[in-house]
């Protein structure tokens, strides 16, 4: 920036000296032409015979284009002024300062410099062998001087006008570097301060582009890392509770299995005369044994998922763990009023967990089913898509809010007075050990879908 500026001040300089070089001299060519004319007339005056005109000096400098000559005067040999552009001077006789001037003009001096911007020169006139008198010239340099204080005034105002617009430029580079360097620091000072919701644009390809792709991937990482350590939180609080709840779990099937055995013990001894009393006691004690067996239904769910999964590989086919499955759903879906559709475009043999698998599609249809309380359709397709088995299910139910959406695998989570809400969780652990994954698309009100895939091949399940 400093080259560009010197070369475009020098630029300018070089311009102004010429053009001012170029009046000079044609201001010097028309003083001169003027000296001349000057001294042609006052020759003519002084060699003149006969009166002289008072008015013809001061006719001619009217005519004077130049302000170079300022006086002409014409002295006589006995030092008198015969003739002035001045007419006051005319008759009157030198003064000392003249007399002076005439002395050095017969010396051979015939320019003396006097105050201010004035130069006197003092010319004797001789033709032949007679000497007539002088001439004498007051020039003025004014209008030279003035054409050197303007050439000044340019080249000062051009040089501050060129560095102004350095300044300006200097002033909008530096803003232009200094805002993202102020912006990385209010960030640093953001992150410093625990919020990690930081993200600085990144579209400068120099170093502050550099600096701030350095930023937001350390930042990335940050948010990374402090994920990861309230992962690690949440895993080692649930570690303990579940290593408190597995316990009490065990704790908790231990007297419902007691107390079964002494519901149906009661049953055969304590059993009443009269098919109504009978009738009332058998449904009593009925509605106690589902009540215990939900219980230890819940207490196994919660211990499986505490339990490490062992897989028990084997070929199996897609199309009996599904025609198994679908068996103890559509008696529940009768009695609910859903519809079922059945599209299975693709029935493949797997080597998975048919056990495992089987819990995993019942959880999930069960889940749809418990979604329509007051009926609807439900609809189950299979398809291949990139070397996996995939599996749809979707209903037209009450759906999930956003909120909930992200938290469905979320051990212990429900919106539902029933169940512990490991069953998702379950489905979704069983679906990465075997190398796949589970989806869920859903809109409030309007059903939700779920979608489960499983690779094809061994070699892409988890080991």
């Amino acid at each position: 920036m400093m080259l560009f500026l010197s070369s475009i001040l020098l630029s300018i300089l070089l311009s102004l000296y010429w053009q001012s070089e170029k009046v000079l001299i044609q201001e010097m060519e028309n003083q001169t032409q003027e000296l001349t004319k000057a001294i042609q007339v006052g020759v003519e005056r002084v060699t003149a015979s006969g009166a002289s005109q008072e008015s013809g000096l001061e006719t001619y400098l009217k005519t004077l284009k130049s302000k170079g000559i300022k006086e002409v005067s014409v002295i006589s040999n006995t030092e008198e002024i015969i003739d002035s552009t001045n007419p006051t001077k005319i008759g009157t006789t030198v003064s000392p300062k003249k007399k002076e001037l005439i002395i050095k003009a017969q010396l051979g001096e015939q320019v003396s410099e006097e105050a201010g911007r004035t130069y006197n020169v003092m010319i004797p006139v001789i033709a032949g062998k007679q000497h007539y008198g002088y001439i004498h010239l007051q020039v003025n340099s004014e209008d030279v001087s003035e054409i050197m204080k303007r050439n000044l005034i340019k080249r000062i105002g051009a040089t501050l006008i060129v560095f102004a617009f350095g300044i300006a430029i200097s002033i909008f580079l530096a803003f232009r570097y200094t805002e993202p360097i102020h912006n990385v620091v209010a960030a640093a000072k953001n992150v410093a301060a625990g919020n990690l919701d930081q993200n600085l644009p990144e579209n400068r390809n120099d170093e502050i582009g550099d600096l701030t792709k350095s930023f937001n991937f350390m930042v990335q990482r940050l948010r990374e890392n402090r994920e990861l350590e309230e992962r690690l939180r949440e895993a080692e609080h649930l570690s303990a509770i579940g290593q408190l709840s597995r316990t009490i779990a065990h704790e908790i099937r231990n007297p419902l299995n007691y107390i079964s055995l002494c519901i149906d013990h009661i049953k055969e001894k304590y059993r009443p005369e009269g098919d109504e009393k009978a009738a009332a006691l058998v449904s009593l004690i009925k509605s106690m044994k589902q009540e215990i067996h939900r219980l230890d239904k819940l207490v196994s769910d919660f211990l499986d998922y505490g339990r490490p999964l062992k897989l028990n590989l084997h070929q199996a086919k897609m199309e009996n763990i599904l025609s198994e499955t679908m068996e103890l759903i559509k008696i529940k879906a009768d009695s609910e009023r859903v519809t079922i559709n059945e599209q299975y475009d693709f029935l493949p043999e797997i080597m998975l967990d048919s056990e495992l698998m089987k819990t995993c599609f019942f959880n999930i249809i069960s889940n749809s089913l418990q979604a329509m309380p007051d009926g609807g359709a439900l609809s189950i397709r299979t398809s291949q898509l990139d070397g996996q088995f995939v599996l749809q299910v979707s209903d037209t139910g009450t759906g999930i809010s956003k909120e909930n959406l992200s938290r469905v695998f979320e051990p212990f989570f429900t919106t539902r007075s029933k169940g512990l809400g490991l069953g998702l969780a379950i489905t979704k652990r069983v679906m990465e050990e075997h190398g796949g994954k589970i989806e869920f698309v859903s809109e409030e009100g309007k059903g939700t879908e779920a979608t489960l895939s499983i690779p094809l091949s061994t070699d892409r399940m988890v080991a």
